[in-house]
């Protein structure tokens, strides 16, 4: 799944430890969503688009191979 969390963060001036801070998770799992190594709960990408004030489609996209 990508991500534009990156992006998203940057418009805000947030790090990914502020980031972490305001959604009650470590930064480590922030990177890892960057990442894509980690793909976050309904509730967690809920948090992070209103944080972004943004819809959570416009952080996550699925990729061709999410459908396999």
């Amino acid at each position: 799944m990508k991500n534009t969390i990156k992006v998203e963060r940057a418009k805000k001036d947030l790090t990914q430890e502020g980031l972490a801070e305001k959604i009650n998770v470590s930064r480590q799992t922030i990177n890892s969503i960057e990442k894509g190594k980690y793909v976050p709960s309904t509730l967690l990408a809920m948090k992070m688009a209103a944080i972004f004030e943004i819809n959570v489609n416009d952080i996550f996209t699925l990729e061709e191979e999410d459908w396999n």
